[in-house]
């Protein structure tokens, strides 16, 4: 079982910075994939970004590459979502994930994982 509480959201202006933070509960934080995803108002949920524990490898949703960053410290059982240059349009809810099975590309694939947290509130103003 993993426990998962993300921190950092809040509102923004456009071309600003924000990291999100995500704290895990568990011993063997390590041997998961994590990642975020994101949902807007009257939209879809969507993929944002994942990292495998396997070999590290990371994968992005398009219209977030070259500006977000994902990134963990398993010793502090925490993966960090670093966003720059933001824009309007990555205002959303942001979930952490953790899954155990999944690599960073199959998260993206599947938009689905075993351990969701309760999500932290971005907003970006024009």
């Amino acid at each position: 079982q993993v426990q998962l509480v993300e921190s950092g959201g809040e509102l923004v202006q456009a071309g600003g910075s924000l990291r999100l933070s995500c704290a895990a509960s568990g011993r063997t934080f390590s041997r998961y994939s994590v990642g975020w995803f994101r949902q807007a108002p009257g939209k879809e949920r969507e993929f944002v970004a994942a990292i495998s524990w396997t070999d590290g490898s990371t994968s992005y949703i398009d219209s977030v590459k070259g500006r977000f960053t994902i990134s963990r410290d398993n010793a502090k059982n925490t993966v960090y979502l670093q966003m720059n240059s933001l824009k309007p349009e990555d205002t959303a809810v942001y979930y952490c994930v953790a899954d155990s099975r999944r690599s960073s590309s199959n998260l993206a694939a599947s938009r689905s994982a075993d351990y969701w947290g309760q999500g932290t509130q971005v907003t970006v103003s024009s």
